[in-house]
């Protein structure tokens, strides 16, 4: 195909393509491109490039140029769009070969402005980190003046759009001062100078402010500040490391991630932006991992590439009603300098690069995020979600390196797209659970036993999971080596542990068996969970005195350890005070739902709708509504608090279903009537009931041909936790009773252990087997152990990307060769390794009914493949096989082809980029020749040479059975693929 019709025919992939990331610099790279190798003039450049503009607009009126030009001009822009985009960025068309390069095309250059046209993109690079330099060099010639200067270094634009504009009006200035800048580059190059923070020579006031800077955070971080802090425990002797990962689609990350990496270039997908997003559920270690990079700065134990680092809560930033400057948002909420603001200030915007902010809880910002109201003066004021947004988006402060936490629920495309790069914060692994008991008890004895009896209970291991949980499972090991047989088994089960660990530890003579201990307190419980409650309502985590006052907080409930002193927030003396951790908010805000007589018959029924309100806007106002009268004239909400209400009143939601279980209603009869406890269950089960139904009646109707399948969306995972926190098989096999699909969709819904358990709850009440898939989740080997109790009603299970291990695998294959529906798994793109191996081929040769396996993009190597051949040699019913993206070489293709030379089932079979030589080809073709099922090879991205190909074709010409034979990027020459094209259709180049 012709390159100017490939232009044509993509023209909406290669938009997109350019343009999907709301940055012009895809685009602006291209024109570079043009302009070395003169496709197009300057003129054009400025057509194209108008400042002002849509995006979109100027890419149109490129490839509009670009189609009108030439077929060499077509050739070269999509050479240029795929040396900008290597991965084309969805884009499926081939790019031809450029027959020109900027080398051919570049002659000697006869004056500097052509060679700064010319040499553009490699310039652009070079200036990037030395703009003040070019500019001070300029101005020293007299070619610039202090406008041209102000021009250049806008805060708006990005380092390489500065560089840009600086190459422009060095070009507009003529020859005499393009020779000025090409002579300082080169002689930057030739003193190989790069600047270093080393060689800064901060102002003496700013070294002063650091050092006090770093004194404060050191004091402030010491001790773990979430939960309450209440135990003064060292963050160092307790910090234990989480889970860290990339998206599921980042490559060249082979280890573990650690805390450098959050702020480091790995798993960066956009070099322009400066914000890194840590994203993790309620409870998963958000906040604990910021203050330990507060730590590590200020001890001076890491993070030393940064001089100054700005730690802020958005929680706290909501009680900020002033409009701010950036300067006073940094000296006001941070750290305030002694004397010399203003030049402390501009050191921080001259070095930007030098600077690292931190915002926790994004989530729980009044606003939602927007990138409307732009804002690039640091001197400007304006009201400080509008400040925090541009310095998110890059507006403010363009270079300062952000990294702000939230759930993942709050973080919408409009903020992505700001994005450096997103990682996700999946809580602790299994030894990491081991890790925090053992730091958490000083008495080894106590720690050992606190573990022995979470792998008694592999649920309450799987809850675990979630950092907060185990931190209150280690707080209340008393109470849970003390329950024997009735060990929690739900996050409400945990709560109630940790709401009466609390209770007893502040009144010991009061009851502490029974179920007694609630009613003694109900009257905390009530103030408090007013409190709570009228705070979720208003997303309002940080409570004054007066608020307290209104709801009845008394000194003694304070004095409970629920509420903690919120620090640094009030320029006054007056306290302010927040709950020790927002799910506890929510628990104690659910108790309140459940017990108090004030709260509206409305109330559970609006909790329970509010997926339904969450696309108007109007779930915090609605909701608002069930409070007591006397507290409705201040509840005038704005609807964009409604993103960040969701998340907490579906934990509290959650929480209200635990509660009203039977197996707590022992313990709210001493609190309030049966009557009252029973309606308020019987709300609750309704309400589930219809949640899922609706869920249930949009499936569509399944294609003629195909399985009916549902894919599910996270607020039916919601649902699914409701049912499990109520523990009631009744209200799971009804909602199961009416899921009539063959195949469960629930990709990309944060699925982690805790969900896991719940999902295995439920779904063990199907009717009929069907297909779970959990792709792109974080599953992990905790997670999959939480799944084994649903294996018996599925009959197919798909683990893309999860983390998993073989110790998982070991366990999973003990529980599904029992299963008797059990016929698929797919688990590529894991953490496998030849040890898993083992369990895969014993499930071969034990059950003669499977169907496929699919192990793909793991570390599987030639000894993985020879344990399997053991497996695939007794089984007779094997029809889909994929091995691709591993390393099992020729050895593991030969092994496996021995294996399965006699096949009478095999229909597909993938060892794509295996390293697979001529001598496997060799050995699979004894497959082709034999074989009267296999349809599809896949040799893709191998190292096959002639001989292989040729051994192939010849066993293709005793099987008119097999469809295709795929042959892509191989050893081989063009000639040869045309001649073996010419010898085979079948075979696939």
């Amino acid at each position: 195909m012709f390159a100017q019709e490939l232009v044509l025919r993509h023209r909406t992939e290669i938009l997109h393509t350019l343009c999907s990331s709301g940055s012009p610099e895809h685009l602006e790279r291209v024109l570079d491109i043009l302009l070395a190798h003169r496709e197009l003039v300057w003129e054009d450049y400025q057509n194209v490039r108008v400042p002002g503009r849509a995006l979109y607009t100027n890419a149109r009126q490129l490839l509009d140029l670009v189609y009108t030009k030439s077929e060499d001009t077509c050739v070269l822009f999509l050479s240029a769009v795929k040396q900008v985009l290597p991965a084309a960025q969805g884009v499926v068309f081939s790019i031809p070969r450029c027959s020109s390069s900027q080398d051919e095309k570049e002659e000697v250059q006869s004056t500097s402005v052509e060679t700064l046209l010319t040499r553009r993109p490699s310039l652009v690079c070079k200036l990037q980190g030395c703009i003040d330099g070019a500019l001070d060099a300029l101005v020293a010639s007299g070619h610039f003046s202090s406008q041209d200067c102000d021009e250049v270094k806008l805060p708006i634009n990005t380092p390489s759009q500065q560089a840009r504009c600086l190459l422009d009006h060095v070009r507009s200035k003529g020859e005499s001062a393009a020779t000025v800048i090409l002579k300082y580059i080169q002689q930057r190059q030739k003193s190989g100078f790069l600047l270093k923070q080393e060689e800064l020579t901060p102002p003496k006031e700013f070294l002063k402010y650091q050092k006090k800077m770093s004194s404060s955070m050191s004091a402030q971080s010491c001790f773990l500040s979430t939960y309450g802090g209440t135990s003064h425990i060292s963050l160092h002797d307790i910090y234990t490391e989480v889970q860290l990962d990339l998206p599921h689609n980042s490559v060249d990350v082979h280890k573990p991630l650690g805390l450098k990496d959050i702020v480091s270039l790995v798993g960066t997908v956009n070099n322009e932006a400066d914000t890194v997003l840590v994203s993790g559920e309620a409870g998963c270690g958000k906040s604990t991992l910021l203050q330990r990079l507060h730590l590590l700065w200020a001890q001076g134990a890491d993070l030393q590439d940064f001089l100054l680092l700005f730690p802020f809560s958005c929680r706290r930033l909501n009680s900020e009603h002033r409009e701010l400057s950036v300067q006073e948002l940094l000296f006001q909420h941070c750290c305030w300098p002694d004397r010399e603001q203003e030049e402390i200030f501009q050191f921080i915007l001259d070095h930007p690069h030098l600077m690292l902010f931190t915002f926790d809880g994004l989530d729980e910002l009044k606003q939602s995020f927007s990138d409307e109201h732009r804002l690039c003066c640091p001197t400007q004021r304006a009201p400080v979600h509008v400040l925090l947004f541009n310095l998110i988006q890059g507006s403010l402060m363009k270079g300062v390196r952000k990294v702000i936490t939230s759930r993942p629920e709050a973080v919408g495309p409009c903020l992505k797209k700001h994005l450096r790069k997103e990682v996700f914060l999946n809580g602790f692994s299994p030894t990491g659970i081991d890790c925090f008991v053992r730091k958490h008890h000083s008495d080894p004895a106590v720690a050992v036993k606190v573990l022995e009896s979470l792998r008694a209970n592999t649920t309450l291991l799987g809850l675990c999971h979630s950092p907060v949980l185990c931190w209150i499972v280690s707080q209340c090991h008393k109470e849970l080596l003390g329950c024997g047989e009735g060990s929690p088994q739900t996050i409400t089960d945990i709560y109630l542990m940790i709401l009466q660990h609390f209770f007893q530890h502040q009144s010991p003579l009061q009851s502490s068996t029974g179920v007694g201990w609630l009613q003694e307190n109900l009257q905390t419980v009530l103030h408090l969970g007013h409190l709570a409650f009228k705070g979720i309502a208003n997303t309002c985590y940080i409570f004054s005195g007066t608020d307290l006052e209104t709801s009845g907080v008394t000194e003694k409930d304070i004095c409970m350890g629920f509420l903690m002193q919120s620090k640094g927030m009030s320029p006054t003396n007056s306290k302010r005070y927040e709950f020790l951790h927002v799910t506890m908010q929510c628990f104690l805000a659910a108790f309140y739902v459940v017990l108090s007589s004030n709260s509206d018959r409305s109330t559970i029924p609006k909790l329970f709708k509010l997926q339904d309100m969450k696309d108007t806007g109007l779930s915090g106002t609605c909701f608002s509504a069930c409070l007591h009268s006397t507290d409705q004239q201040q509840q005038v909400l704005d609807s964009e608090a409604a993103a960040a209400e969701m998340p907490n009143l579906q934990i509290m939601a959650t929480f209200v279903s635990g509660l009203l279980s039977q197996s707590h209603q022992s313990l709210l009869l001493h609190c309030c009537s049966s009557a009252v406890v029973e309606r308020k269950g019987r709300q609750v089960a309704r309400c589930l009931s219809k949640g899922m139904q609706k869920h249930f009646r949009s499936i569509p109707k399944p294609v003629q041909g195909e399985k009916k399948s549902m894919h599910a969306m996270p607020g039916f995972v919601w649902l699914i936790k409701c049912i499990y926190e109520m523990q009631e098989s009744r209200i799971a096999k009804d909602a199961m009773s009416k899921l009539e699909v063959d195949h469960l969709k629930l990709t990309y819904c944060n699925i982690g252990p805790v969900e896991c358990t719940a999902l295995a709850y439920v779904l063990q009440h199907l009717k009929n087997p069907v297909g779970l898939q959990l792709d792109n989740n974080s599953v992990g080997d905790v997670g999959v152990e939480q799944l084994l109790p649903c294996m018996q009603t599925c009959n197919s299970l798909y683990l893309r990307n999860n983390n998993i291990t073989d110790e998982g695998i070991r366990k999973l294959i003990a529980v599904v060769i029992q299963c008797e529906n059990f016929q698929k798994i797919a688990l590529f793109n894991n953490k496998l390794t030849d040890a898993c191996t083992q369990y895969f081929s014993h499930l071969l040769k034990t059950r003669q009914d499977f169907l496929s396996l699919r192990l793909g993009n793991n570390n599987i190597t030639a000894e993985g493949a020879k344990q399997l051949a053991e497996g695939l040699k007794c089984n007779k019913s094997l029809q889909f096989l994929g091995l691709w993206g591993n390393k099992i070489g020729d050895a593991g293709a030969e092994a496996l082809a021995s294996a399965l030379e006699n096949s009478k089932s095999l229909v597909w079979l993938s060892l794509v980029g295996n390293g697979v030589g001529s001598a496997g080809a060799c050995a699979l073709s004894n497959i082709i020749w034999n074989s009267t099922s296999l349809e599809e090879l896949w040799l893709t991205e191998n190292c096959i040479t002639r001989t292989g190909v040729e051994s192939l074709i010849q066993a293709l010409k005793h099987n008119a059975h097999v469809k295709s034979v795929w042959l892509k990027n191989n050893d081989l020459s063009l000639e040869e693929v045309e001649e073996m094209k010419q010898c085979e259709s079948r075979l696939i180049f």
